[in-house]
């Protein structure tokens, strides 16, 4: 349970920096949501990898494997999360509620892959 609440701070912090990427690019650039969601979560993910690499799993062995699984599921979360906010957003529903459900999708999803591939 430790190892989920360090994952869930570390992404609380490359979610603050997906969201913000978002809201910058859908509400000043114009971006259609879902690829503003993409662009941040591909920040966010940097930011992900590096405090998970560190403070989640304490992970000091091949950098460069870790760094590509972690970038590999990070693309996958990232082309759901993408999927998730288009269909929401077709529904009429706001784009931050949409990005919310996608956050909580792929967050569990990508704990559980990083935890048994990424980082073992």
């Amino acid at each position: 349970m430790r190892q989920f609440l360090r994952y869930a701070a570390i992404g609380a912090v490359a979610t603050c920096v997906h969201y913000a990427i978002l809201m910058l690019c859908v509400e000043g650039g114009h971006w259609p949501a879902w690829l503003a969601s993409g662009y941040g979560a591909a920040i966010g993910a940097q930011v992900a990898y590096l405090g998970n690499r560190w403070f989640t799993f304490a992970y000091r062995a091949n950098i460069g494997l870790s760094w590509l699984r972690f970038q590999t599921l990070a693309l996958v979360g990232a082309l759901l999360g993408m999927a998730i906010v288009a269909t929401v957003v077709h529904f009429g529903i706001y784009y931050l509620l949409a990005q919310m459900l996608a956050t909580a999708t792929v967050m569990v999803l990508t704990f559980m892959l990083n935890k048994a591939w990424t980082f073992r």
